[in-house]
């Protein structure tokens, strides 16, 4: 593909995807601002559907990872309150793997002028300099395992880095799990009424993500001096 026809087809794509997410919010802003407001509205959302309910979520997961504006939270955390720890991750996993795939095949077939209409320029830079580095793939791992480091923008930068993409998708994977598993222990405490076992994952969760917050500034650079460090490649 020429460069001139990857940014046509960049240009055309994205006014796509942004008129995909645009013409639902105007046209059910009101049902969609109630089903994602709260974990309550998402749960019995969720319930309405019934034997289609496992389905739905993995697609509202998916739906989730690709617009990555909208919090992955209380999808999550709706997970575990519906499907209990073990299925809840699992479907959790399942919608975000598909999500990041489709991310990551997005980036690597438009390019730079497609993510340049929604990821700044430094910021993309940065991304692809620590995903690329000889340490890439570790580093890949912590951007993903650390709280408070906005993850779903990766996938799409990961898609013009050098990373293979069944490497990719395994390291993403393993960095989101335990975020996941937390998220779903969060859910199923909460509709099991083990209130002790909430509280104190609810606590951790929002203490790290604070933390991870706060601190961003220190971890990128940190991450920086890992990445510079001599180790094995991302691949190509």
């Amino acid at each position: 593909m020429t460069t001139a026809a990857r940014k046509v087809l960049s240009t055309a794509l994205l006014a796509l995807l942004v008129a995909a997410v645009l013409a639902p919010v105007i046209i059910w802003h009101r049902q969609l601002w109630d089903v994602l407001s709260t974990r309550e509205h998402l749960q019995q959302w969720l319930a309405a559907w019934g034997d289609r309910a496992k389905l739905v979520y993995v697609g509202l997961q998916v739906f989730q990872v690709v617009i990555f504006v909208v919090p992955g939270e209380p999808v999550q955390v709706a997970g575990g309150y519906f499907f209990g720890v073990a299925l809840g991750t699992v479907l959790a996993t399942a919608g975000t793997l598909v999500g990041a795939a489709i991310c990551f095949f997005l980036g690597r077939l438009l390019g730079r002028p497609f993510l340049q209409a929604f990821v700044p320029a430094e910021r993309m830079e940065k991304i692809e300099r620590l995903i690329g580095s000889p340490r890439g793939t570790v580093t890949l791992f912590l951007l993903y395992l650390i709280p408070g480091i906005p993850k779903d923008v990766l996938g799409y930068v990961a898609g013009v880095s050098p990373i293979r993409f069944v490497l990719f998708i395994v390291v993403s994977t393993l960095g989101r799990l335990p975020g996941l598993v937390g998220s779903a222990v969060i859910g199923s405490s909460a509709a099991s009424q083990r209130w002790v076992l909430f509280a104190v994952v609810a606590a951790a969760a929002v203490v790290l993500f604070a933390a991870g917050l706060l601190l961003r500034p220190r971890i990128q650079a940190w991450l920086e001096r890992v990445a510079e460090k001599r180790g094995g490649s991302t691949g190509s």
